[in-house]
């Protein structure tokens, strides 16, 4: 089967590490580009990563939240899964900075 991405070449079957927020969920079974490494994984793997995902407590990780105010500041709200799954605690230094015109990243300090 022809890559759909850069059309150049076959997929060829290969174990691959699945690394999602940082956590390694272990080597799955997928299908490999050989020219871009675009990577497919078939349903029943993807029904494998989703239990490991929830083992490891990163299932649903993602959430929405809203701009507030402080004072004369914004401020963005930080979900209690997400700050448990940091570790953050109140008080702790992060630095914020922009990535690109609609992402931001925050780095915790250590």
């Amino acid at each position: 089967m022809k890559c759909y991405v850069c059309g150049k070449a076959d997929f060829v079957k290969k174990k691959v590490e699945y690394i999602q927020f940082g956590k390694s969920f272990g080597m799955f079974d997928a299908l490999v580009c050989l020219k871009c490494n675009e990577t497919l994984f078939e349903g029943h793997v993807s029904e494998q990563i989703e239990k490991k995902a929830k083992e490891l407590g990163v299932w649903s990780l993602a959430k929405k939240t809203r701009i507030g105010t402080s004072g004369s500041s914004l401020d963005v709200k930080l979900p209690k899964q997400i700050a448990e799954f940091l570790g953050l605690k109140k008080g702790q230094e992060v630095v914020i900075e922009p990535v690109k015109k609609n992402k931001i990243e925050i780095t915790v300090m250590a």
